[in-house]
């Protein structure tokens, strides 16, 4: 009786190779008798994608069904029941006849596919704050940070050893820090690696443990970190310190980053590379000119308001912005904002009067 190899998938007679695929990644891991699934159900779905995954035995599947022209079953192999004895799974393995990727599709249903690779171990990432004032984070500062966090035990220097001890060969792996199990499954035997948790993948385990750390080779201290912050540097911005993180035994250290938090300043405020700040001026300095005394990130200087100033102009004073380069600063920008008296004396108001009457 022919098979509906489309049916057992579950996906249309126009389906793509890659909805073939997903489809019998869906099933294979429904029905794989090792997660307590039904052994003919598998066997039945990898038989349907091993002829629809192949574009040749697709073709001949879509012109003579399962059934023919091979005897007994398609394309002449016979698939006998009660196991996997007459089901080809070359393909399984990179042979010809299946596009098909064994650690791909079944690789976490034995730890990996044949084989998982030794992963360098690495300590944990720590992330503190930091806090700059406004001045620290336009011209770069530089700044200490003290933590307390796990780190090479100073004694042993991470070895774990006591003294001078010496190193000796771990038993567990026999110096191979890798730990090797076989599994038996329908694929034949399935070999897996692990970390020798005993010498923590090195291979080598102390004659005797470090007195300080108990031969983790590890010790929880305070230590200081001295950090460069860049010049123009933004509020949430973060630096990072490679291997300045959390250590670990046998492996290489984590990450320290630096996440960076900018006081507003109550003067001035960043615009790209300018800075900005305002400056309230005499509504008769604007109107006659006048010098006043301004303030800056490099200190005090001298600004000369113009005669006939307007409310909102802004003037510029170079090269006292953000840095940009070693010898190139943007430039400071001075909002003019003009104060209106809101009382004037009689002889004031005279002037006004006056003033207006002139047409100004």
């Amino acid at each position: 009786m022919s098979k509906d190899y489309y049916k057992i998938l579950g996906v249309n007679k126009g389906a793509s190779k890659e909805e073939i695929k997903t489809a019998f990644r869906k099933l294979a891991h429904e029905h794989h008798p090792d997660k307590g699934g039904n052994a003919e159900k598998f066997k039945e779905v990898s038989e349907a994608y091993s002829v629809l995954s192949d574009d040749s035995k697709r073709q001949q599947y879509d012109t003579y069904g399962s059934a023919g022209p091979g005897a007994g079953g398609f394309g002449g192999q016979q698939y006998q029941g009660g196991g996997f004895e007459g089901f080809d799974f070359s393909g399984f393995s990179g042979g010809q006849n299946v596009d098909f990727d064994l650690g791909d599709i079944f690789g976490d249903f034995f730890g990996g596919g044949r084989t998982s690779r030794k992963k360098q171990k690495k300590g944990r990432d720590i992330q503190v704050d930091l806090e700059l004032n406004f001045s620290e984070s336009v011209f770069g500062a530089e700044k200490e940070i003290r933590l307390t966090k796990n780190s090479k035990c100073k004694v042993c220097n991470g070895t774990g050893a006591e003294g001078s001890s010496s190193m000796q060969t771990c038993s567990s792996c026999g110096g191979q820090g890798i730990i090797r199990e076989t599994k038996r499954s329908f694929f034949g035997p399935i070999v897996t690696e692990k970390v020798c948790e005993v010498c923590d993948g090195s291979g080598q385990i102390p004659k005797h443990k470090c007195s300080s750390c108990s031969g983790t080779g590890i010790s929880k201290k305070e230590e200081s970190f001295s950090v460069s912050i860049p010049a123009d540097i933004n509020d949430g911005e973060t630096v990072r310190l490679s291997g300045a993180g959390e250590s670990v035994k046998g492996g290489s250290s984590g990450d320290l980053y630096i996440k960076i938090r900018v006081r507003k300043d109550s003067l001035f405020k960043k615009e790209g590379k300018n800075l900005v700040t305002e400056l309230n001026i005499k509504l008769t300095d604007a109107v006659l000119g006048a010098k006043y005394n301004l303030k800056t990130l490099d200190g005090d200087i001298e600004l000369s308001v113009p005669a006939g100033a307007e409310f909102g102009q802004i003037l510029r004073i170079r090269g006292k912005g953000v840095p940009i380069s070693r010898d190139k600063r943007g430039d400071l920008l001075v909002k003019l904002n003009i104060k209106i008296p809101s009382r004037l004396s009689k002889q004031a108001k005279k002037d006004f009067e006056n003033l207006k009457g002139e047409g100004l």
